[in-house]
């Protein structure tokens, strides 16, 4: 049986940036130490009742770096004997501010893996977002996480933010690469409802859509001449250091997700926590009716650059792949949006930026 991958929601901050419609709030020491053991607990839980190893565990959040390093090496070690955790990728979140974070501590215990949430190089930039560090701390915690011996680390950014020009994109990308990620997350900026930015959206000084076109393909050209990989609609890599966690969601493969909000996908069923502590703390789980259909599969594979491989998909379904998708698809290839060979079907740069669109086109 596959190994699964565990995904562990840390729904704390320091503040709420203005973008996120993640779950998440602020607390107090004694609530971190309340919610510690209950993610223990549940995590313990979980392990008896699955019975499954596990190769990838995620610190998720919120700001999994609020608990301190003591708070995230205790639920390492439960998650790693309630899954028998060996050879995994182990990743942790943290935001540059936090300085008490003692990244050797998260080393020697078997964490090997971070993501620090960059978002920009541009401190106008950064302040615009409500982030709390600047280029000069960012710089700081790269180079400290680095001499605790964190080679794989990951860096995420925001494309057409209020104000941001491609200029200063640019200047994003090459502090990235010149600091020696080995991951770059690049996602769009997207209004969420709910958010400060969606109440205050028509004062944001926002690029239209076809600037915010441009600037993602600039974006994704500067990352491949410094040689990062796109492997996905907004991930890149140094060949080698993909996300193990995030492609189990790309190719559809099981995992457990544990904390409020946090999502699964065990044995052909998916479900999730409500977004509230009281369905966290009752363990009242909601179910979310079947995963890993043939569509899902479509849906999920034309995310990343290599598509959906035929091959993959009569192994996985025990059948060919459905012509009439093949035709749906063909649709788009004259306009430069998707690519359909002998092999498979893929999207383009360009039909990244309208996929949602093109999938729902094809299935």
């Amino acid at each position: 049986m596959k190994d699964i991958g565990v995904y562990l929601h840390i729904p704390f901050c320091k503040s709420k940036c203005p973008y996120c419609d993640f779950f998440s709030g602020r607390a107090d020491d004694d609530t971190f130490e309340k919610y510690t053991n209950e993610l223990c607990r549940r995590i313990e839980y979980f392990g008896e009742k699955l019975g499954r190893k596990a190769d990838t565990l995620y610190f998720g959040g919120g700001t999994p770096g609020v608990l301190g390093s003591e708070r995230l090496c205790r639920i390492y070690d439960s998650a790693k004997n309630a899954f028998c955790i060996g050879d995994a990728e182990v990743t942790a979140e943290i935001n540059p501010e936090k300085k008490d974070i003692d990244f050797g501590m998260l080393r020697k215990k078997g964490f090997n893996r971070i993501s620090l949430g960059l978002q920009s190089a541009d401190d106008r930039e950064l302040k615009l977002l409500g982030r709390l560090h600047d280029s000069e701390q960012a710089a700081d915690c790269i180079k400290r996480l680095k001499e605790a011996g964190f080679d794989n680390f990951s860096l995420d950014l925001m494309i057409a933010t209020p104000s941001q020009t491609k200029e200063s994109l640019m200047r994003s990308i090459d502090f990235c690469a010149s600091h020696g990620a080995k991951h770059i997350s690049a996602y769009i900026l997207k209004i969420e409802e709910g958010t400060k930015y969606y109440s205050m959206q028509d004062r944001l000084c926002l690029s239209d859509e076809d600037t915010q076109a441009e600037m993602y393909l600039m974006a994704c050209e500067r990352l491949e001449k410094y040689g990062y990989k796109q492997y996905e609609i907004s991930n890149f890599a140094i060949e080698g250091y993909e996300s193990r966690h995030n492609l189990k969601y790309w190719h559809d493969e099981e995992y457990i997700g544990i904390g409020p909000s946090a999502h699964s996908f065990i044995d052909g069923r998916r479900f999730f926590y409500g977004r509230s502590f009281e369905d966290f703390y009752n363990n009242i789980i909601t179910d979310d009716g079947e995963g890993g259909t043939p569509e899902e599969y479509i849906m999920l594979s034309l995310r990343l650059t290599e598509g959906l491989v035929f091959e993959k998909y009569r192994k996985r379904f025990g059948c060919e792949f459905p012509e009439v998708h093949i035709k749906n698809a063909g649709k788009f290839v004259q306009a430069g949006l998707i690519c359909v060979d002998d092999r498979s079907i893929r999207l383009t740069k360009e039909g990244f930026l309208v996929s949602n669109g093109i999938i729902s086109e094809i299935i």
